[in-house]
């Protein structure tokens, strides 16, 4: 499945991958993965959000594969893996099964990462015991587990019934993003990142979510409206690190709060002041040194004393 490169040049070029496969899920929908890095070298799984691809973790992949083995793949509809007959919470953790088994050896464990909806995606995947046997530790960046159309704040009203009905709508519209203009570039920068987010940025994150075809933008919005995996966050019982920006209107801080006080093993919360919704691309450093302290307790010390 071809789709428009995201970014063709700069930190947010998508690097070339050592290796791509493509891993079949439960239900027969075929995810594009890619894996970077030496084999040998302590695994690293990043699972992206709604409207995004691989291409939105170039930055983490670029520093991190020269000593990590990085693995990350597209969401089903999403990049280059082809729109599955499921959209559900339960489609994204079979597919996510499904690259673990693929990517990583029988009980090897790894840091597993989630942004947004790939955050969400690890909720969903907490009690799969496939997980479980690969899991050593979670790093949720920007995401939540119920009322995401409630908490929003990406339409400027008080909260209540008439901005949720409003929210819902616009996340949901199956109307086109268009061409990247600079108006576009504008309303995608409120919604979704920071203020001071540079415009290399903000024109990195348009390429990727202008290139989301819109069924599927649609198709996925109508359950993340639904979500509830509140239940799936107390299932996480394994080291789980949480990140967020302070303003973020996607998924606002209450939703990082709400996850530290359930987590039955929160180890810590990362709070990135004035940054949005794409911490990983607004914020590239601190997500790698987050994602690398994690690798270095829980992944490496871990085989190392095994």
């Amino acid at each position: 499945m071809s789709r428009p490169a995201s970014v063709a040049s700069g930190p947010y070029a998508p690097p070339v991958p050592g290796r791509r496969l493509t891993v079949v899920s439960a239900d027969g929908a075929r995810l594009h993965v890619e894996v970077h890095g030496p084999d040998e070298a302590p695994p690293v799984v990043l699972s992206h959000g709604w409207t995004c691809s691989t291409a939105f973790w170039a930055a983490q992949i670029r520093e991190l594969a020269s000593d990590h083995r990085v693995i990350t793949y597209d969401q089903r509809g999403h990049g280059r893996s082809p729109a599955g007959a499921a959209c559900t919470t339960e489609a994204l953790a079979d597919d996510l099964e499904a690259v673990l088994a693929q990517t990583l050896a029988p009980e090897e464990k790894a840091l597993i990462v989630g942004h947004s909806m790939g955050g969400m995606t690890v909720m969903a995947a907490a009690g799969r015991p496939r997980f479980r046997e690969h899991a050593a530790a979670v790093l949720l960046c920007s995401t939540g587990s119920s009322r995401l159309v409630a908490e929003a704040r990406v339409v400027p009203l008080g909260a209540g019934r008439v901005r949720t009905w409003i929210t819902g709508r616009v996340l949901g519209s199956r109307a086109p993003l268009g061409p990247v203009t600079p108006v576009a570039k504008s309303v995608l920068k409120y919604a979704t990142m920071g203020a001071g987010s540079a415009p290399h940025m903000v024109e990195a994150c348009a390429r990727i979510v202008h290139a989301c075809p819109r069924a599927v933008r649609h198709a996925w919005a109508a359950v993340l409206e639904a979500l509830d995996l509140d239940h799936g966050v107390r299932e996480l019982r394994i080291p789980t690190a949480v990140l967020h920006g302070t303003a973020d209107r996607l998924t606002p801080p209450v939703h990082a709060r709400a996850l530290v006080a359930a987590l039955p093993e929160c180890v810590g919360l990362t709070e990135l002041p004035g940054i949005g919704h794409m911490t990983p691309i607004e914020a590239p450093g601190p997500v790698i040194r987050r994602i690398r302290e994690l690798v270095t307790t829980y992944v490496t010390q871990v085989k190392e004393g095994a």
